[in-house]
């Protein structure tokens, strides 16, 4: 298993995404500056990751400080949520997170018990993913047919969660199931995350992989060649509209054109049901140098200008399946409060 991130007890160590394959890179660290850094320029990223990070960097935040001035420490606390939840803001399970911390923390009246607490609830919450990768592999594993040839978009295993992934869990666990699994992976163009991470991923795994361009998904499926979709997310509306990486809404209205099912697997976390549907999501636009430029090399005419949403939303109508770590959800979907 990937350790994407674990606490050392004073610290954190992580695994810097931005330099993989070519690196297996570490970061160590017990400064919440550095994860909050870490989550904004994708050396952590995932939307479950994302959560588990920040909860962990308001747990240094706290054991950082020494005095027993329970205000002091109370003023710390929430500079550090407040840089954190800067970050990104599309995914959900960051604030999620944020707001699990903040709960155990008024329930605290001296700096040792606030420590203590915020230090169990951030490992108690990435245990509980772990928990919720092996349920979302158990459920969506049972979608996926023998054999079958999957298609899916981005990141969505061990780098970008607490355990197994989410999206990703349901391919692996067919696979040690015993089934016949054959995976084509998206690029994920601009930063490549497909060909970056999930490739890589997948490989170490033994899973009979092919790295695709975004643009090569729809043809597949034009010639018969997937039998499902399978993709994560990092925003799930009330009525099942779902924000994930850019490029899966194009593939959404593939499959439903072609008639091949098309799978969204994400943690309880990622349903925000506050938002009756998708479009209230807030798409985080991304910086244009992540389109213009790869790896320092100059690919556009310096001064074009860019669009680059990092996310955009596919309609429930289009959503065949959400497998949620309690089951697998069919439409009409309504993840009511």
């Amino acid at each position: 298993m990937i350790r994407s991130i674990e606490w050392l007890g004073d610290r954190v160590r992580f695994l810097d995404q931005t330099a993989l394959p070519r690196q297996e890179c570490y970061v160590e660290t017990s400064d919440y500056h550095v994860i909050a850094e870490g989550i904004r320029c994708l050396k952590l990223r995932g939307a479950p990751l994302i959560g588990i990070a920040a909860s962990y960097g308001v747990a240094l935040a706290a054991v950082a400080f020494h005095g027993t001035d329970f205000d002091k420490l109370s003023n710390i606390v929430r500079a550090a949520s407040a840089e954190l939840s800067s970050t990104r803001p599309t995914a959900v399970n960051l604030f999620w997170a944020l707001e699990r911390m903040h709960n155990v923390f008024a329930a605290c009246d001296s700096v040792g018990a606030a420590q203590r607490a915020l230090v169990e609830e951030a490992t108690g919450i990435h245990k509980a993913d772990a928990r919720m990768c092996e349920k979302i592999g158990e459920h969506g594993a049972a979608l996926v047919p023998d054999p079958a040839a999957i298609l899916t978009h981005c990141n969505t295993g061990a780098l970008a969660t607490g355990g197994g992934g989410t999206a990703q869990s349901l391919i692996t666990t067919a696979h040690r199931q015993g089934k016949s699994i054959k995976v084509f992976a998206g690029e994920t163009r601009p930063l490549l995350q497909g060909a970056r991470l999930t490739a890589w991923e997948l490989q170490k795994s033994g899973i009979d992989t092919t790295l695709i361009t975004d643009s090569t998904g729809p043809v597949l499926m034009s010639m018969g060649k997937i039998d499902l979709v399978v993709v994560g997310a990092d925003r799930i509306a009330a009525n099942g509209d779902t924000a994930n990486k850019i490029g899966t809404y194009n593939l959404a209205v593939t499959a439903h054109h072609h008639r091949v099912p098309f799978y969204v697997a994400a943690p309880g976390s990622t349903i925000d049901r506050s938002l009756a549907s998708g479009a209230k999501i807030i798409i985080e636009e991304r910086s244009s140098k992540e389109l213009t430029e790869m790896f320092g090399q100059q690919l556009a005419p310096r001064g074009i200008s860019t669009f680059t949403p990092a996310f955009d939303v596919t309609p429930a109508s289009l959503i065949t399946a959400i497998v949620t770590e309690t089951g697998v959800h069919r439409p009409p979907y309504r993840f009511e409060k």
